[in-house]
């Protein structure tokens, strides 16, 4: 059962696309390979969670700047490509 909490029940599919997201900062990608990767696995992650629940807002919002944060290649040890 979720209940009213839903943020705990949808940390595994954060924790996935973070883990995905995370492991492909170290490699250089093209715009056209960042592109298929977002689509392909980033995106997709969470499309069976969303056909069934409502995602809270929050979640969206950090999926959305993780996302955001590996397009433009905002890293800590070096400043992004804008």
């Amino acid at each position: 059962m979720i209940g009213r909490n839903k943020t705990t029940f949808f940390k595994d599919i954060k924790l996935r696309i973070l883990g995905k997201i995370s492991s492909w900062q170290a490699k250089l990608f093209w715009c056209g390979g960042k592109k298929i990767l977002i689509k392909v696995v980033a995106q997709a992650v969470p499309a069976y969670a969303m056909s069934v629940f409502k995602l809270p807002l929050g979640f969206c919002e950090e999926m959305q700047k993780a996302i955001a944060r590996f397009w433009w290649g905002n890293n800590k040890d070096h400043r992004p490509i804008h």
